[in-house]
């Protein structure tokens, strides 16, 4: 593609009034057919009940600070890279959004000549459909819940309402009180805002942490390339390091970081990082069944 003449304006959603998609240029540089897919080989796979709780968003819109929506969701290679290794690594999932309704996906950035993640996306298609309650599940979470990982995926979607979720604070703090990991990438991190939601760092279980997460500088950006119709209203890096987080990147490049069983991505670029270090965090800790 000659991205030189690409248009940096944004694409009109017609789905909702003053919705807008990414501009094809911002497509250009930030999303492609084919994905790294390299490294996701276990030869002793996990074969037992244990399984990943995947919080998905249920947003579709995110309302920029001049009014327009941008249209997004989860992004597919950070949900579905991730969870690529983990499934090829022997382990399943169940997919919750906070309010029981499907899941919403930036579509526009799914990698179409990957068939395996395109295969496992239809795979999983009937929950990310039809997921999980999370009220249900937080309702029946305790000591003894298969979950050995909560994973919670990136895109702008997530900031819509993870970080306002109720829910989404019990589960965090459920994971925190039973020693399971918590995965997540780029934006997904401002999900754990729900665990300090009157802006508070007392009690909040990730102060002291270090992450990799997308950032906010760079979001500031993206709007001069029409990725965004506008500015963000706020920005989650700012909110977790007056917390106490250490956000340890200052530009998107992939990075991946383990902090105890925190384990973080900085953006797409670190799907397939994510996913492997995930993936052999959790069969270290349960081995094969």
């Amino acid at each position: 593609m000659d991205t030189t003449s690409a248009s940096k304006e944004p694409q009109l959603d017609e789905a909702e009034f003053n919705a807008w998609f990414p501009s094809p240029y911002s497509l250009s540089q930030f999303t492609g057919a084919k994905s790294d897919l390299s490294g996701a080989d276990y030869p002793v796979p996990y074969t037992g009940n244990r399984r990943i709780l995947v919080i998905g968003t249920d947003e579709r819109y995110l309302e920029m600070a001049n009014g327009k929506l941008f249209s997004t969701g989860n992004h597919p290679v950070e949900t579905l890279l991730p969870m690529y290794h983990l499934h090829k690594a022997g382990f399943e999932f169940d997919i919750a959004t906070v309010s029981g309704n499907p899941v919403k996906f930036e579509f526009w950035a799914m990698p179409k000549e990957d068939k395996e993640i395109t295969g496992l996306h239809l795979a999983y298609l009937r929950q990310f459909r039809n997921p999980l309650n999370l009220r249900e599940v937080v309702d029946n979470l305790g000591p003894d819940s298969d979950y050995v990982a909560v994973f919670i995926p990136g895109g702008h979607g997530p900031l819509a309402g993870l970080p306002f979720s109720d829910e989404v604070d019990a589960v965090l703090r459920w994971a925190f009180a039973n020693d399971r990991h918590i995965i997540s990438i780029c934006h997904g991190p401002g999900a754990f805002l729900a665990c300090a939601q009157d802006g508070s760092d007392k009690d909040f279980p990730f102060k002291g942490y270090s992450i990799m997460a997308f950032p906010d500088a760079t979001d500031r950006m993206t709007p001069d390339i029409g990725y965004m119709p506008g500015h963000l209203s706020w920005h989650f890096g700012e909110k977790l390091k007056a917390l106490g987080v250490t956000i340890l990147n200052t530009e998107p490049t992939g990075a991946v970081h383990a902090d105890r069983k925190l384990l973080t991505g900085d953006s797409p670029f670190a799907g397939n990082a994510l996913g492997k270090l995930a993936a052999e965090a959790l069969l270290a800790e349960v081995g094969a069944g």
